[in-house]
């Protein structure tokens, strides 16, 4: 029997529910995630609530799409994990953006390369896009382990592409690109 769209072996991907806006407030928050993200300034309760609210837009509208990643039959039930983002939905060349973030105790285990395959399956099946894209730091080797595991190829350097307080740091752009369609 083959798992419904959105859900692998071990996790499931799902809409933001009101009862993640709490989490998702201090993930957005976290100044330590803001380097990836690239965000310069928290972001309030309100705005959180309002996009999670707002969260069931149709993504030929706003472009973006967040799924919370679920880790099925933990100890207490199912425990959101992390989110994967699809941005700069580009529905004419069918392409789009993809980042993932795991919660740091559940990082090494799988779970990402699963939320990962089960969204890559959901990107070329059902939004029919032809590839996807990251953007990776050189020194986030859990990062590059991971996409170089799914089959994404590094196709370019920006260089000094992102300042933090002390130095320039370059960004590698890979992308992976549906061959059977």
């Amino acid at each position: 029997m083959t798992n419904p769209p959105l859900t692998g072996n071990k996790i499931k991907l799902r809409s933001p529910e009101p009862s993640d806006i709490e989490l998702l407030y201090a993930w957005e928050n976290d100044p330590a995630l803001w380097g990836v993200s690239n965000t310069m300034t928290p972001f309030s309760r309100h705005q959180i609530e309002e996009y999670v609210l707002n969260a069931q837009h149709d993504i030929f509208t706003v472009r973006q799409l967040r799924l919370m990643i679920d880790l099925l039959n933990a100890v207490d039930g199912e425990k959101t994990v992390g989110t994967i983002d699809l941005f700069d939905f580009d529905p004419a060349h069918h392409r789009a953006g993809v980042g993932i973030f795991i919660l740091a105790p559940f990082r090494g285990q799988g779970h990402g390369f699963e939320a990962m395959n089960v969204f890559i399956r959901y990107a070329f099946g059902t939004l029919h896009l032809h590839q996807l894209f990251c953007n990776i730091f050189p020194d986030n080797l859990p990062s590059l382990n991971l996409f170089e595991k799914l089959g994404f190829t590094r196709c370019g350097v920006k260089k000094d592409w992102v300042h933090d307080e002390t130095k320039w740091h370059d960004e590698w752009m890979f992308q992976l690109i549906r061959r059977d369609g």
